[in-house]
């Protein structure tokens, strides 16, 4: 059984948005939000989506982790039309095809790291037995074989991402989606969790990493840019980060 790794199947795609729109009633009146995204996003991809503040930029990614419907449009994730979409069948796909990582953790306190991270498989059906086994494998993944009985108050700020980063990768996803996963972190944490999300790339996994800021940004290979609901730029990032130096 593979838990880190993935095929590489180059261009092979993974997500495609097509004239997504969302519109919200506020007040009587109709507010829209995202006017048309279309988007092409292949298998391991290390894609940066950044927009200021009411840009859609939040909608979007809530969009594509299945957390939100479109108003209009189409959204397939490897190969399932989701935009249509609801109830059940949404959950189960959050559950399978996507892994979360958000800026405040979203750790539940009264949970061990090794139990935050199994946490996904008691939804998947899996023994306790191997839901322990393969918690642990990730943990040692993100260089937290030593924390696994530790509670999040126990844990610093980058100890608890890397709880959260874990329990994304454990049902072996299709996609990381990670929503400002730096915002509560120092900067020498933030470089060590970007480092990280490097790694999980250079793995053969897919990341999407949502984000306001510039620095940030630059450790992507790609830079997708929202603006006014729309995609304003969408270009290739030809010097990305890649000093892994004092990375765990």
């Amino acid at each position: 059984m593979r838990i880190f790794e993935h095929d590489t199947i180059p261009m092979q795609e993974l997500i495609r948005l097509k004239d997504i729109r969302k519109s919200y009633f506020i007040g009587g009146q109709v507010l829209l939000v995202l006017k048309g995204i279309d988007l092409l996003i292949n298998k391991n991809e290390y894609v940066a989506l950044m927009g200021p503040s009411g840009s859609g930029k939040s909608t979007l990614m809530n969009i594509l982790g299945c957390l939100d419907s479109p108003t209009g449009g189409e959204y397939v994730l490897n190969g399932k039309d989701v935009s249509r979409m609801a109830g059940d069948d949404l959950a189960k796909v959050r559950n399978e095809e996507i892994g979360f990582v958000f800026q405040q953790f979203n750790l539940l306190p009264r949970l061990t790291a090794l139990e935050n991270v199994a946490l996904p498989l008691i939804y998947s059906g899996v023994s306790k037995k191997e839901r322990e086994e393969r918690a642990h494998i990730m943990l040692d993944k993100v260089g937290l074989s030593d924390r696994t009985h530790h509670k999040p108050n126990e844990l610093s700020g980058g100890q608890s991402q890397r709880v959260a980063i874990a329990r994304a990768l454990i049902n072996n996803p299709s996609l990381i989606l990670a929503d400002e996963p730096t915002g509560n972190l120092d900067t020498k944490t933030s470089i060590e969790i970007l480092q990280l999300f490097g790694q999980i790339h250079e793995q053969g996994n897919t990341v999407v990493l949502v984000t306001h800021e510039e620095d940030i940004a630059r450790y992507t290979h790609r830079i997708v840019r929202i603006r006014d609901g729309m995609i304003e730029t969408d270009h290739v990032n030809s010097n990305p980060i890649k000093e892994f130096a004092g990375a765990i």
